[in-house]
């Protein structure tokens, strides 16, 4: 794995080194004494077993779990990528939790799943609404890839498998090294981070944050890699990268360190009554946002997967209005869209076939 020096310190934000040089800022409370994590909020409210999940989605009602009509795409070429300017950081929405971002002249993608299904199985388990805006083969060379935990929806085994040769370094949680090391990834492209630790690139700096979620890939590995979010600056910008989290006041004490945000990318999407401590509620990810002190806000974990009992298009109905009460600014690009992320056009409810229509037709 990538070598670097741990520095100590104390919990307000210093200033960090350059290369591959980390800063650890807090006590690891989150290490569990066998090895594996835990959150840290009190009164956590468990999730329900996989068997009554299982036996809901076989027995209840429900209406609108994935789209009619295709779902519409802007198609990205590798020349396009390429010639993303390096003056301007961009970003684009594969669809899910998968973003590539050109920033401080880099490439960069989050999250990277491009299998057809969310699922360790190839005939089973969520499928994917479209396909994404570009062919794996057809991507660029990529700096690097971010990973915010080991989920299916969020680590795509046969991604990896194809990316990594074309990419320079894979920056993870805690634990999931392991999994991209049993993949074929070269250990000198790998560097594990825990909360609060940073790494320093040119002028990129990626700092894990907390969330409040849980990992696991099979029956008996629960928790035994670490989850995460990410604080993503350059010399021009500062975003973050939610991953998956239920609402705490963590959100709060990554904002007054490292906030106000130009763009918070928010987990806004798969909520449901019996798992509300892991994932966020529409009302929830926009106070998140609040929390993070962020100027422009991105829902992300929607519109790709059917992974909860809500419509598909209720994350982005019920955040569009929330937004538009509170006076945020909601950024809901069409997947494949490059965004200048200081100069985003008004955004289109492509989600709602009209609309769709007449931004098409202006």
């Amino acid at each position: 794995m990538l070598t670097s020096n741990l520095i100590n310190s104390s919990s307000a934000p210093q200033a960090l080194a350059s290369g591959d040089q980390l800063a650890s800022r807090e006590p690891a409370a989150h290490h569990r004494s066998d090895g594996g994590f835990q959150n840290t909020a009190t009164n956590l409210t468990e999730n329900s077993g996989m068997g009554a999940i299982l036996m809901r989605y076989l027995t209840e009602t429900r209406i609108d779990a994935s789209p009619s009509k295709a779902i519409p795409l802007m198609p990205l070429t590798r020349d396009g990528i390429a010639a993303l300017p390096d003056s301007q950081d961009s970003v684009i929405r594969l669809g899910h939790s998968s973003i590539l971002l050109k920033i401080a002249g880099q490439t960069w993608l989050i999250d990277p799943v491009f299998s057809d299904r969310a699922s360790p199985f190839s005939f089973i388990g969520p499928k994917r609404f479209h396909q994404p805006p570009i062919a794996l083969e057809q991507l660029p060379e990529i700096d690097g890839v971010l990973i915010s935990h080991d989920h299916y929806d969020h680590l795509d085994e046969e991604s990896i498998k194809q990316l990594h040769h074309k990419v320079k370094r894979f920056i993870v949680p805690l634990g999931v090294e392991q999994h991209l090391l049993r993949w074929g990834v070269a250990n000198d492209k790998v560097q594990p981070l825990d909360w609060w630790q940073s790494v320093t690139l040119g002028k990129l700096s990626i700092t894990a944050t907390p969330t409040q979620h849980f990992s696991g890939r099979g029956l008996w590995d629960k928790n035994q890699t670490l989850w995460a979010s990410y604080v993503i600056q350059s010399d021009r910008s500062k975003l973050y990268f939610s991953g998956d989290s239920g609402y705490f006041d963590g959100f709060k004490a990554i904002g007054e360190r490292f906030g106000p945000f130009d763009l918070t990318m928010i987990e806004t999407g798969a909520y449901d009554k019996d798992w509300p401590s892991i994932h966020m509620t529409p009302e929830q990810s926009l106070q998140a946002h609040l929390d993070l002190g962020g100027r422009q806000m991105m829902p992300i974990h929607n519109g790709t997967f059917d992974l909860a009992f809500h419509s598909w298009y209720e994350p982005l109905e019920r955040i569009a209005a929330l937004a538009a009460d509170a006076n945020t600014q909601l950024i809901t690009p069409i997947v494949g869209q490059v965004l200048d992320i200081h100069n985003t056009p008004e955004s289109v409810a492509w989600w709602r076939e009209e609309q769709l229509n007449l931004a098409l037709n202006e």
